[in-house]
């Protein structure tokens, strides 16, 4: 006689239904949870359907139980941003409480670097990751938090349920710093960004975007709201820069959407002879510890990098001890004024 497949069972459903249900091996059905090489699109397509239909989600417990690790990944889209260092220490700082050690991975921006990199932290038996800044989609991430417990920062997703987030409020921080320049008596304020044409819409930048229209609106400039595009950070862009100097119609002021950019800008300044803040006042956002230099004195937005890997921290690992309910958490910036407003 044909063995009965099982249908939804009511007690929790582990990998061995999703095996017995698919026709395949326990084996076959972790390889296509951990995306394995060489895993054919039918046998995804099989375990798959199986997933769906059984509603299977990886228990967190489960994990514990094959034995921890201690080990957790975190992997940053770049390692040239001043303001991470100091993100990286709040992380280490909750792990080594816990006795925790971290890995650190570099993705260089790159989509296909990230998920590899990801699939061999857990390929390595991992207990966690922090994901800083992933470029990947909210729908990549929810991929790889079915199979190890996920919180990521600089990731702008408060609808995900299967992985946790930790931002500034980088909506409230942009306001605040056209606010402060605008309290400088500026009216023709511009933000610089970059091109976002292949960035996942949960990036920083949209939320600091919104926040720069919405307070261009409050205080009645609407007209004057204008979001200057240049390449990508990891792109060169000075020539963008020099030319942005040179402009009949440059703003009177700039808030930059990071110190990735503002930076550079003060330093096209210097380079063109355009005085900051007497012909151009300019506000960064991260307020990394360059922005502090008496040489520099960049007004920012500070984020506290230290709160944040804090809580980055807190929540994997009560990830990581069974919670499964997604938690989103918000730091609230604030402006930090310096010379160049």
């Amino acid at each position: 006689m044909e063995k009965q497949k099982l249908g939804p069972p009511t007690d929790r459903v582990t990998i061995r239904h999703v095996a017995e249900h698919a026709g395949v091996s326990v084996a076959a059905v972790s390889k296509v949870l951990r995306n394995a090489y060489g895993v054919s699109e039918a046998l995804r397509t099989k375990v798959e359907n199986a997933i769906d239909l059984l509603k299977y989600r990886p228990s967190t417990a489960a994990r514990a139980m094959r034995g921890r690790t201690y080990t957790v990944g975190i992997l940053v889209v770049e390692l040239t941003n001043p303001f991470v260092p100091v993100l990286l220490e709040g992380i280490d700082a909750g792990l080594a409480e816990a006795n925790y050690k971290a890995m650190v991975g570099v993705g260089r921006a790159a989509s296909k670097l990230e998920t590899s990199m990801i699939e061999s932290m857990i390929d390595t038996r991992m207990d966690g990751l922090v994901l800083i800044g992933p470029q990947i989609s909210g729908s990549v991430v929810a991929h790889y938090a079915k199979q190890i417990p996920i919180v990521a920062i600089a990731h702008h997703e408060p609808q995900a349920t299967l992985y946790d987030t930790v931002n500034s409020d980088d909506f409230a921080g942009a306001q605040m710093a056209v606010e402060a320049l605008a309290s400088r008596g500026y009216s023709d304020i511009a933000m610089l960004s970059y091109d976002r044409s292949d960035s996942p819409s949960s990036v920083v930048a949209v939320q600091r975007e919104a926040g720069y229209k919405a307070a261009m609106a409050a205080i009645g400039l609407e007209d004057k709201t204008r979001i200057i595009r240049h390449p990508h950070p990891s792109e060169p862009r000075a020539k963008e820069l020099a030319a942005l100097l040179a402009s009949k119609d440059r703003p009177r002021a700039i808030f930059a959407w990071s110190d990735l950019d503002a930076i550079p800008l003060l330093a096209a300044c210097h380079e063109a002879g355009v005085e900051v803040p007497g012909s151009l006042a300019v506000i960064g956002y991260d307020d990394c510890s360059l922005a502090g230099q008496p040489a520099v004195s960049l007004s920012s937005v500070n984020q506290d990098p230290m709160e944040l890997g804090v809580r980055a921290c807190e929540l994997l690992l009560s990830r990581i001890e069974g919670r499964e309910e997604a938690q989103h958490s918000a730091v609230p910036p604030r402006v930090v004024l310096r010379r160049s407003v």
